[in-house]
């Protein structure tokens, strides 16, 4: 990827924002300043972590939630929020892998969270745009249509009831074959989410924003460590900070990879934007789905991912969905653009369980490859039986600590094999430009006495210059110029252009130059 970047000429905001995130009410909780003493102590404050808490709390379960930055502004919060078992073209390669009980088990879980959400929705009547909807994948090309066959044909073995079509209600898009899966749903996360967090409180849950754990300590009763110093002693604790922060044993670095992906959300012609949520299997992805908003649909339209620092600049991203919008609809005005991060995990089932072998009362939960409305809630409700000593159905499917040989084998040595390469990659840049003359809103890889290091200024012309060596194992970030990042091609850490942590597994900021 190329370290040096114009800025995007666009129509597009220049500032990603997620529509969700400006459209929802979310209370704000102060950081810990005290040691505390719970029975469950939770890390993340995104649909995993949430929906932990909640449950535990309704149970009598004394219960603190931490964040490190504020609740729901993750990956939770840059979803398109589909809440479907449909999670693209899985079932076949699932019943390869794993078998068709456990194919079963994993259609059934999928199906279990979102009859959750439904009936909480219905039960406590939760404003939060939720809607029934015909979950949609199609293919434009030959090979596509093969892979759906196969796809519907494991939908017969599960007794998932499917259909194959010729066509489906997208305009200009030359569609070969699709596969709908009926009754599946859609919502506002955060609007949803919002009123967890409401309840929990109610029932004595405790939230502490801008409080960075950065450690277990382990034993009967864990201790939680955190960067400003007040611990949390607790008896069991939950990881749910998306890319695991404390390890544990588990080698998570080893077995997962991070890929981003790209949203923007566009008023559209009334007529034009369809009921239902669709999925293109073909490469470069593209979904779209619709949200309501003061009576009008908005449509929101994803897609266009890669690992995280590897690829083309970003803003061809935007662009390119951009491009994908104007083919659909007749007129397009986009008002919201944002990216989202998804760890995926060698054999693409989530790690949800206790974090590894060795630890009986530290947990998990990770790996949902862009589908965390479903496995989040289910995370939620798994984890929840564990750490109540409940057996739940779901436990072996989801352990952190399996090992499915095909395809994980595959996948572990090309993990771990790319990783080492760009490990490599970047170190020995020869870079002539110097900070000074890097210009407003520019970033650019320069030298400073000899050494690699990367620079930025603002459009008010402050400078941050950075060292480009990612604080988690090494390797040389890249500028995001679509987000305004550093970002780390080996395990996916984000950094603000300042160097402050964004998004894990890193713990420190880069170093200032």
């Amino acid at each position: 990827m190329s370290d040096e970047y114009n800025l995007m000429d666009s129509s597009m905001p220049k500032q990603p924002e997620p529509y969700w995130r400006d459209s929802a009410n979310v209370e704000r909780y102060p950081a810990l300043e005290n040691d505390l003493e719970v029975d469950v102590a939770i890390i993340g404050g995104g649909i995993s972590g949430i929906t932990t808490a909640y449950r535990l709390a309704l149970e009598g379960v004394k219960v603190a939630l931490l964040e490190a930055d504020v609740l729901l502004n993750g990956t939770t919060g840059h979803t398109t929020a589909k809440v479907t078992a449909q999670h693209g073209a899985i079932y076949h390669e699932l019943i390869t892998h794993f078998g068709e009980e456990k194919a079963q088990h994993y259609y059934d879980a999928q199906t279990e969270a979102l009859t959750f959400i439904e009936q909480l929705v219905q039960e406590e009547n939760i404003d939060c745009d939720f809607s029934k909807e015909d979950a949609y994948l199609y293919t434009t090309t030959n090979r596509g249509q093969s892979k759906l066959q196969d796809e519907y044909a494991a939908y017969q073995k599960l007794g998932i009831r499917g259909e194959l079509l010729d066509s489906v209600p997208l305009n200009n898009v030359p569609v070969k074959s699709a596969l709908v899966m009926r009754n599946q749903a859609q919502f506002h996360p955060l609007k949803y989410l919002a009123h967890l967090v409401k309840k929990f409180v109610e029932h004595g849950g405790q939230i502490f924003e801008h409080t960075v754990a950065t450690d277990i300590k382990d034993g009967d009763k864990p201790i939680v460590l955190t960067q400003n110093g007040p611990k949390i002693k607790a008896g069991s604790v939950v990881v749910a900070s998306h890319f695991p922060f404390y390890d544990g044993g588990g080698l998570y670095f080893s077995r997962m990879y991070v890929e981003r992906s790209y949203v923007l959300a566009a008023k559209v012609p009334e007529r034009e934007c369809p009921d239902g949520m669709y999925l293109s299997i073909d490469s470069p992805s593209r979904s779209l789905r619709y949200t309501m908003r003061d009576g009008q649909k908005l449509a929101i339209i994803g897609g266009e991912e890669h690992k995280t620092g590897q690829g083309i600049n970003t803003s061809y991203h935007y662009e390119a969905l951009e491009q994908y919008g104007m083919e659909l609809f007749s007129d397009v005005s986009i008002e919201y653009r944002w990216s989202a991060q998804d760890t995926v995990t060698l054999d693409k089932v989530p790690y949800i369980g206790r974090i590894s072998r060795m630890h009986h009362n530290i947990f998990v939960a990770t790996g949902y490859r862009k589908w965390g409305m479903t496995n989040g809630t289910m995370a939620g409700l798994l984890l929840t039986d564990l750490i109540l000593k409940r057996n739940n159905r779901y436990e072996s499917l989801y352990r952190p600590s399996r090992f499915i040989a095909d395809p994980s084998v595959k996948k572990f040595l090309s993990h771990n094999t790319d990783v080492a390469k760009q490990l490599l990659k970047g170190k020995f840049d020869q870079n002539e430009r110097h900070p000074e003359d890097v210009g407003k809103d520019e970033a650019a890889i320069v030298s400073v006495n000899g050494k690699r290091a990367g620079a930025y200024r603002t459009t008010e012309g402050e400078l941050h210059v950075v060292d480009t060596t990612c604080t988690h194992m090494g390797c040389e970030v890249h500028w995001n110029e679509g987000d305004r990042s550093w970002d780390c091609p080996c395990h996916g850490s984000r950094f603000a252009p300042c160097g402050d942590v964004l998004e894990g597994p890193a713990k420190k900021p880069l170093r200032k130059v």
